[in-house]
């Protein structure tokens, strides 16, 4: 629809006249000649021109003739160029956005988001979370799953009490949703698979550099399932896709940080709740952050392995909803997946029949009443199902070695920030 070729095609056109469009990246001046380095969503393209640039981040159109050159970005550069400004910027950018390290720390970079994420390097952990996203819809949709898309807006705060966002619903009082976990349930009796990648809302008021108010969560749910083994087994699958499509869609920016991405092994190392308590000499029932990171370096070390499911979480420690291990009730059908040092996935086999609701509220002291529109699906029969949720900043944060996960968020909400 546009007669334009983008910077990472130009090679191909070497010898003819073609246009490009983009931002003045960077000028550059010698004695004789002058260079533009446009900026283009595929890369950067160099231009031979004369005097009176345009300034960096004006938008620019170019007509020239695509000269060899091995000294230019891709080997080529536009000669003899004809330039056309689009729009010229207001005021300059918070720092020099062609500069291959960032000048500036996280807080300015929040600040000025919309023209900070130009820069190449804030830029790349996106194009890795949306390769990552593309993953692991195409590992589900290939596995039989329906992508399905629910409420944000709920009626009660049922799952996990007083951390949630009240509003204003027409006058009642409403709430954003913690997690699709009810809903996704309820869709396994329409499509026994079925995945979701949106928002989720908590109002945890954690000021740390792995917590959000709002992020990004890749869910999904199985019916017919013997155990949370066979969960187990579908997450490391989408995992695996996952990988596969940041190595594919996602190389340049992969290159351009520097990284090197984990092998998912064919069989995720596992260990139950107990080994793990017993390997790191806790009585505690749950791990805490410096737990999971001895635990990963102990599957790192023992078994190669970057990734690490801990199962058998007890069931004080686990939503209502959770199935117990029939052998260990105790114990949970439920597991978490460490990567680098850092839980990634929560997980496990649900509960799938009416009467254990009923009698799993009734253990914790809660009535059924606020719970009735989720159990209708279990009135009218559902099948043993379990699920997944995946945080896609922390996942990110972790491929790409963040040390906050705002670097990885576009427009982070946290306990402060509600802008830009």
């Amino acid at each position: 629809m546009i007669s334009r070729i983008l910077s990472a095609e130009l090679a191909e056109h070497t010898g003819r006249r073609v246009t490009i469009a983009g931002w003045v990246h960077r000028r550059r001046h010698l004695k004789s000649v002058s260079f533009l380095v446009v900026r283009d969503r595929a890369g950067l393209a160099q231009v031979v021109t004369g005097s009176g640039l345009p300034g960096e981040e004006s938008v620019v159109r170019v007509t020239g003739t695509v000269t060899a050159r091995p000294q230019a970005p891709g080997g080529v550069e536009l000669t003899e160029p004809e330039i056309e400004v689009l729009a010229e910027p207001g005021a300059p950018p918070p720092f020099d956005l062609y500069r291959p390290v960032v000048p500036a720390a996280l807080p300015t970079v929040l600040d000025h988001a919309p023209v900070a994420l130009r820069h190449p390097r804030l830029r790349a952990p996106l194009e890795i979370s949306a390769a990552s996203v593309a993953g692991f819809r195409e590992t589900l949709d290939r596995l039989g799953f329906t992508e399905i898309h629910t409420p944000k807006i709920v009626a009660s705060a049922t799952e996990s009490g007083a951390n949630v966002f009240g509003i204003d619903y027409f006058g009642r009082r409403a709430y954003l949703a913690q997690s699709p976990q009810f809903y996704k349930q309820t869709m396994v009796g329409v499509f026994e698979r079925v995945y979701e990648v949106g928002p989720v809302f908590r109002a945890e008021p954690h000021d740390t550099a792995r917590h959000l108010a709002q992020y990004t969560s890749l869910d999904a749910e199985l019916g017919f399932v013997a155990d949370h083994r066979d969960v187990m087994a579908v997450l490391r699958e989408a995992v695996a896709g996952m990988l596969a499509s940041v190595r594919d869609r996602a190389a340049p920016a992969v290159e351009l940080l520097g990284l090197t991405l984990p092998d998912v092994p064919a069989e995720i190392p596992a260990v139950h709740f107990t080994e793990a308590q017993r390997l790191t000499s806790s009585g505690e029932p749950d791990l805490d952050p410096a737990q999971e990171r001895w635990l990963s370096e102990w599957a790192l070390r023992e078994h190669g392995s970057e990734f690490l499911f801990v199962t058998g979480y007890p069931m004080t420690k686990r939503p209502f909803y959770t199935h117990p291990d029939p052998a260990r009730p105790a114990y949970s059908n439920g597991f978490d997946l460490l990567f680098r040092g850092l839980e990634l996935v929560t997980g496990g086999q649900r509960l799938h029949r009416y009467d254990d609701y009923t009698a799993a509220l009734a253990a914790r002291g809660e009535p059924v009443e606020p719970y009735e529109g989720y159990l209708q699906a279990f009135r009218y029969g559902m099948p043993p199902h379990g699920g997944f949720a995946l945080g896609l900043e922390r996942w990110t944060a972790r491929l790409t070695g963040a040390a906050n996960i705002r670097e990885t968020t576009a427009f982070p909400r946290d306990l402060h920030r509600l802008s830009p």
